[in-house]
């Protein structure tokens, strides 16, 4: 219902007559406690020199001050006086002090004082309850302390985000594609009876385009869309999260129909637990209260609430069930086409050479994410631009993909001749055993030079990205990863420090193997331990067995990795020239790409058998 034009709300009213009134009364207390200072005539003289004075009949006259309890008095022509403490002993003395010296004495009962003096007592009360009115006022209105205000950020783009912008999310585009034909036409669904899902939850792994997707379906179906984080209404103090919550939703109706993004959501939505400590209660306080407002979403048509989280596992039950976030949309990492497609978008704005080709870079980033590739061609653009190039170039583009797998190159570190061939040695080692493990990939591209904390690597590149693995190509992948210390062992006949990283990631593979993919004799068919994190989010797992069956466990990975790195081994002997031949290449260039590895490679070599599980 819209306002009269040129009324205030009754609240704002409010806060306009309180505002005055406060101020007033404030020069009104400070006007009574003039007026009720006590009267000062003459000189100062102590209760006891009063007294001495009148005995020696020195006092002249005297008029006592009831209100004041003052006595003014003169003495040899001079005005004087004296406080009287407020205990009736010193009044019946001062009293009868005079009457037996016969002083003339004078009551002024101070009426005025007398009848203004309870207004002292009233008036800082009324100020203390009309502040406390303003405040009630001021958090009504809106303007209360930003503290308490929810700090969602509409966006205001010069061109909105739509759905071609969105690529590699086909599946998840499909999903949310209801959300806009509802918030575009909402009758269409009312008519055969359809409910618009109230809120949508995007789960993936960071940087997979959650963010981009949700402004996409507000740019599309042209409402205001209000993102805020899941962090910003965690505090410390008991509260404050839920008014920022009623704030932020307040906001949201206001401006109906709208689309309001939670990011972070687990940092908000957190599972509820008994026994909480106080930042827990705030937060459990939040939660109640976001349950609360989405339960009242039914009053607000046209509202649409979309929350991103990559721990969809820690949510709290009750955020999850139907009429509220009652559908869940998994924005998982591209495949090939989908990176294809995405590079597409991001290279809209970038000049590239003639012999960029954008399909070979896709099938070079397996895993990558849209955030990852968008990193990749912005790193190439950058270096483009450094080396005072016109167009990025296929150079560019594979040295960015070297930076986001393991570093900046440091060509300031430079190594000795004898560490030299041990890198050579190490990385020729994983080659020559990927080109004899077809299931691993083929390789496209070797070097020796430093990047990050890594003093070379070998960048293998699956041909296709295989949801389902057979145990032998795990096999073979866990042999490539040995492949460097096997030749270090088969060369310099002891092994080095920079297998280090090779070795976490076989350990890791076999612990999968053993613990999760039920790939051991030993063991059985079965799932030892549970997820310690995210099901996006990699953080390990936690024991749920016995010490006997953890002492199995670890002599299975071990069992594992050691066949790996024997099958490594006699994969090198019997191609001892081809990798000498392939060292001596990498420590005079450095760097081989996979036009340079072509000699090596020979599908006739036979694969040393699987050593019995």
């Amino acid at each position: 219902m819209s306002k009269p034009p040129g009324r205030r709300p009754p609240y704002r009213r409010g806060v306009f007559w309180m505002g005055l009134s406060i101020p007033a009364l404030i020069v009104l207390y400070a006007g009574l406690m003039f007026f009720t200072l006590p009267r000062d005539i003459g000189q100062e003289a102590g209760l006891k020199q009063f007294f001495a004075w009148a005995q020696a009949d020195q006092v002249e006259s005297a008029v006592l001050l009831s209100q004041d309890r003052r006595v003014l008095f003169v003495r040899e022509g001079g005005d004087y006086w004296t406080a009287l403490p407020p205990t009736e002993q010193y009044m019946s003395q001062f009293v009868q002090v005079s009457l037996n010296r016969d002083i003339p004495l004078e009551i002024d009962q101070q009426v005025i004082k007398s009848l203004i003096q309870p207004a002292t007592y009233l008036v800082p009360a009324l100020i203390i309850v009309c502040a406390f009115v303003l405040i009630f006022l001021l958090l009504r209105a809106g303007a209360a302390n930003p503290f308490l205000r929810a700090a969602a950020r509409r966006g205001a783009q010069e061109r909105p985000v739509t759905f071609a912008d969105v690529a590699g999310a086909d599946e998840a585009v499909a999903e949310i594609r209801e959300v806009r034909d509802y918030l575009l036409a909402p009758d269409r669904l009312a008519a055969i009876g359809a409910e618009a899902p109230r809120g949508i939850l995007l789960a993936g792994p960071p940087g997979t385009g959650k963010t981009l997707l949700a402004r996409a379906v507000a740019g599309e179906a042209g409402v205001p869309f209000f993102s805020i984080s899941g962090t910003d209404f965690v505090e410390m103090y008991v509260g404050v999260g839920a008014a920022r919550v009623r704030d932020l939703f307040r906001q949201v109706r206001e401006r109906a129909p709208a689309i309001l993004f939670i990011d972070e959501l687990d940092a908000l939505g957190r599972s509820r637990v008994a026994g909480a400590t106080a930042g827990a209660d705030e937060r459990d306080q939040t939660l109640n209260q976001l349950l609360v407002e989405l339960d009242g979403f039914s009053t607000a048509p046209g509202v649409v609430m979309i929350g991103a989280t990559n721990r969809p596992d820690v949510l709290d039950p009750a955020l999850l069930r139907r009429g509220r976030f009652d559908r869940q949309i998994v924005v998982d990492r591209p495949d090939r086409g989908g990176r294809l497609a995405i590079l597409r978008v991001h290279a809209r704005n970038k000049r590239l050479a003639p012999d960029v080709d954008l399909a070979r870079l896709a099938a070079q980033t397996t895993g990558f994410t849209g955030a990852d590739l968008a990193g990749v061609l912005n790193d190439a653009a950058l270096l483009a631009a450094r080396r005072g190039k016109l167009a990025i170039t296929e150079l560019e583009l594979e040295e960015a993909v070297d930076r986001a797998l393991t570093g900046s190159e440091g060509r300031a570190r430079l190594l000795s001749p004898e560490e030299k061939r041990a890198v050579a040695y190490h990385e020729a080692g994983h080659t020559i055993v990927a080109f004899a493990c077809p299931a691993a990939g083929p390789v496209s591209r070797v070097s020796i030079v430093s990047r990050g904390r890594n003093l070379g690597f070998t960048r293998i590149t699956p041909d296709e990205e295989k949801l389902v693995v057979r145990r032998d190509e795990l096999d073979q992948r866990l042999a490539v990863t040995m492949g460097g210390r096997a030749a270090e062992r088969l060369v310099l006949g002891q092994a080095t420090s920079g297998a280090k990283d090779d070795l976490r990631r076989a350990t890791a593979l076999a612990r999968r193997m053993v613990c999760e993919l039920g790939m051991s004799d030993a063991l059985g068919q079965v799932a030892l331990g549970r997820p310690a994190g995210g099901t996006f989010l990699d953080d390990g797992l936690e024991p749920d067995y016995s010490g006997e069956v953890a002492a199995l466990i670890d002599r299975e990975i071990r069992r594992i990795v050691e066949e790996a790195f024997v099958r490594a081994t006699d994969i090198l002997k019997a191609q001892r020239l081809a990798l000498d031949e392939l060292a001596r290449l990498l420590t005079e260039r450095e760097t081989l790409r996979e036009a340079d590895l072509a000699p090596f490679v020979d599908p006739s070599r036979a694969l040393p058998p699987v050593l019995s599980s």
